[in-house]
């Protein structure tokens, strides 16, 4: 009766002290990871008046059914996405693994056994069956710190997975304008390659009559061999284009997708939101910041781990050499020990648990401190990208649209014979060059408003 009455005080005790044990809070694991980071302004630096709540659903912002369809395509088939969620599903279990050594852990035991001589009696048979119960009292916090940093990096893979979606989505539309780009410049590189054999046929024609000189028969021989090298460049680069698109969406690349042939029209610029709110919002930080959680709580367990451990045990069964007598209240015996073990000497590997927590501590702090940057410094190279490609687009199509005014005045002074062919071609490689610098500008700014989204940590759904 002393020993229960010991155990049982001891245990008391031991609730007492876990329940009053100190845990980081979320709130306080994020302002230490905040702690270090510049002074937030109050609004973009780059388009300060680009405020209002961050929109979702941005995919369906480019009124394109096509792109959607695709970008839900690759969300169910994806497999670095599938690795991220079955990642999640670990994480999940590894935290409930760490808690459940907060609870008691109950067995049931049976055996049976024979012993007898070589030469003598009969053999003996003996029976036994019982429970046994183990507990370690988390006196010291070192249990529950494990569990909330396994909880913590559970969510920190959540989040993970979250923003793997989001990135899923951008590269989707990335690839998908890409692929549609590299099209369009295979059928400016065919429209080239036209009007050079076009041109090529009439200038052997001229040759033959003595129209036209030796030097412009090979100047439009040689501009046509270079431009069909640029087409079997560019439809390469279509192919390729359509693989990658078709790897993120989970199909066998075989560059058999059907795209559009045009490059739909780009969304207007989306509301910023205001900085401090990107920490709160992203997934990926909101990923960094959980680490930093779990590194604060690992920490805890580890210096916990330097205290002495409390733990009860209790176990009670039967033994007997027949079944039926074996729960008889006779054959029954039960037992209750306390045990403590207080670490005394272990070569200073608890001691550099604590050193190895504290530097891991200190490295998703930084790492909070860099993922923040990153994501301040992507929304404000976007949103600068956005300005300079508006203004860039607004100058190559003047530039497509006065080249194409050239041309046709060069063509009718060379019909007339006021130019000379070399004028002609030259302007009309100016033609093609400024309708390629178009498509691609036109592309640019499509991916600027994906990636725009993507660094505010707007839901693309």
């Amino acid at each position: 009766m002393l020993l229960r009455s010991h155990i049982l005080l001891v245990s008391a005790a031991a609730l007492s002290v876990s329940a009053c044990a100190s845990i980081t809070s979320r709130e306080e694991a994020a302002g230490a990871a905040r702690a270090g980071l510049p002074e937030t302004p109050q609004a973009w630096a780059t388009a300060q008046e680009n405020v209002g709540d961050v929109e979702v659903g941005w995919i369906a912002a480019f009124n394109d059914p096509v792109l959607t369809d695709l970008v839900n395509e690759a969300q169910a088939n994806n497999k670095n996405l599938q690795a991220a969620a079955a990642n999640v599903e670990r994480s999940g279990a590894l935290a409930r693994q760490a808690g459940a050594a907060l609870k008691p852990q109950v067995n049931l035991t049976a055996g049976a056994a024979e012993a007898g001589r070589l030469e003598g009696p009969a053999s003996n048979t003996s029976f036994n069956a019982g429970l046994q119960l183990n507990w370690e009292l988390d006196v010291w916090g070192r249990i529950r710190s494990g569990q909330q940093s396994a909880a913590a990096g559970a969510e920190a893979a959540e989040a993970d997975y979250i923003f793997t979606q989001y990135s899923l989505a951008a590269g989707v539309a990335r690839a998908y304008f890409l692929a549609i780009e590299a099209g369009l410049q295979e059928q400016v590189a065919q429209n080239t390659v036209d009007a050079l054999r076009e041109t090529a046929r009439i200038v052997d024609v001229q040759y033959q009559n003595g129209l036209a000189s030796s030097q412009d028969l090979a100047l439009t021989r040689s501009d046509l061999a270079t431009a069909e090298d640029t087409l079997t460049a560019t439809a390469g680069a279509k192919r390729d284009a359509v693989r990658a698109l078709e790897i993120l969406l989970g199909r066998y690349p075989g560059a058999e997708l059907e795209l559009r042939t045009d490059l739909p029209d780009a969304p207007t610029t989306p509301p910023a939101g205001v900085p401090s709110e990107i920490l709160e919002r992203r997934p990926d930080i909101i990923a960094a910041e959980r680490n930093v959680a779990a590194a604060f709580n690992a920490l805890d367990s580890a210096k916990a781990a330097k205290l002495p451990a409390i733990s009860l045990t209790s176990s009670i069964g039967g033994s007997s050499g027949s079944l039926t007598n074996l729960l008889d209240p006779a054959n029954v015996a039960w037992t209750v020990a306390g045990n403590l073990v207080a670490p005394l000497f272990d070569g200073g590997a608890r001691q550099a648990q604590v050193d190895i927590s504290t530097a891991e501590q200190k490295q998703a702090v930084a790492a909070y401190g860099q993922a923040a940057l990153d994501a301040f410094g992507e929304v404000e190279t976007s949103l600068d990208q956005g300005v300079v490609l508006e203004s860039r687009k607004a100058s190559l199509t003047e530039a497509a649209r006065e080249a194409n005014e050239a041309y046709r005045v060069a063509r009718l002074r060379y019909d007339e014979g006021e130019t000379d062919l070399i004028d002609v071609l030259s302007i009309q490689q100016r033609v093609f060059s400024a309708d390629s610098n178009l498509v691609s500008i036109e592309r640019q700014l499509l991916e600027q408003r994906v990636n725009l989204n993507l660094a505010l940590g707007g839901s693309w759904r």
